[in-house]
C-alpha cells in the first residue's frame, strides 16, 4: 500500500486526545487540505466555521447529544452547506436570483462532506486524530443561533481533531463490511435473507444476530437522537420551500 492507502485505512475515529496542542501550522495544512477537494463547478458550496470559543466548544457538546469530550478537543471545525453565498456573489452583479431549492441544498451538503474529509485524511497524516459529529443536525434551531447561521446555511458535519492518547492509538478499529457486500455491478440488488446474515457474521458481539440487531436498531435507528436529527432536518428544510 502507498501512504494515502495506508492512511486511509488505518484511520478511525478519535475520542480521547492528549494535551499536545495542535500547532498553527498544521491547522493551516489541514483547511488548506479541505479548501483543495472536488467541488460542484468549483464553488465551495459551504463555509467552515473554526470553533476558538471554549464556551461554545461546550455548548456544542451539549447540544450534540451530551457529548464532553467534544470541548476537549484542539480543533473543532463546522462545514456548513452554504447555499447563501453565491446569491450575494449573483446580486453584487446585479442579477436577480432565484431563491435555493432541495437540490441546492444536497449540492452544498456534497461539496462541505467531500471537503470535510479532506480535512480528515490530512490530519490522519500529520498523526492528528479525529471524529465526525453527525449530532450537530440536531437541536437545529440553537445550533443557528449559536452560530449565527443565517437563512440557506446548514451546518452539514461538525469534526473535532485531537493528538490521540496511546489507548485510543492501540485501540482496534471496528471492522467494515467487505467490497462484494456493498458494491454493486450495475444496479441495486437486494440481499437475501442468507447474504445479510453471512454479511454480520463474526460483527455481532458474539450474540446471535436477530439480538444483536434488535439492540443495534433500538440505539441507533429508533434513538431520541435520531428522530430528533429528523425533526431537526424539517426545520431547515422549510427555509427552501416556504
Amino acid at each position: 500500500m502507498n501512504e494515502i492507502l495506508k492512511a486511509l485505512h488505518a484511520r478511525k475515529s478519535v475520542r480521547a486526545y492528549t494535551e499536545e496542542e495542535i500547532s498553527e501550522e498544521d491547522r493551516e495544512r489541514i483547511l488548506s487540505a479541505a479548501l483543495q477537494a472536488p467541488s460542484a463547478g468549483c464553488q465551495l458550496l459551504y463555509t467552515i466555521l473554526n470553533i476558538t470559543d471554549q464556551a461554545k466548544k461546550e455548548r456544542l457538546s451539549e447540544l450534540c447529544d451530551h457529548q464532553p469530550f467534544m470541548a476537549k478537543a484542539k480543533l473543532m471545525l463546522v462545514f456548513c452547506a452554504d447555499c447563501r453565498k453565491w446569491l450575494a456573489f449573483y446580486e453584487e452583479a446585479g442579477l436577480k436570483p432565484r431563491r435555493p431549492g432541495p437540490g441546492d441544498l444536497l449540492l452544498a451538503v456534497e461539496d462541505a462532506m467531500i471537503a470535510a474529509q479532506n480535512a480528515v485524511t490530512a490530519a490522519e497524516s500529520l498523526g492528528i486524530g479525529s471524529c465526525y459529529i453527525g449530532d450537530v443536525m440536531e437541536r437545529a434551531e440553537e445550533v443557528k443561533e449559536l452560530l449565527a447561521l443565517p437563512q440557506y446555511v446548514y451546518p452539514a458535519c461538525l469534526l473535532v481533531f485531537g493528538h490521540p492518547t496511546e489507548q485510543q492509538k492501540n485501540r482496534e478499529k471496528p471492522a467494515r463490511f467487505a467490497v462484494s457486500d456493498v458494491v454493486c455491478e450495475n444496479s441495486y440488488q437486494e440481499k437475501s435473507s442468507e447474504k445479510i446474515r453471512e454479511m454480520f457474521a463474526g460483527k455481532t458481539d458474539g450474540k446471535g444476530y436477530d439480538e444483536w440487531m434488535e439492540a443495534f436498531w433500538k440505539r441507533k435507528y429508533e434513538s431520541d437522537f435520531s428522530r430528533e436529527m429528523n425533526r431537526s432536518m424539517e426545520v431547515y428544510l422549510k427555509e427552501f420551500y416556504i
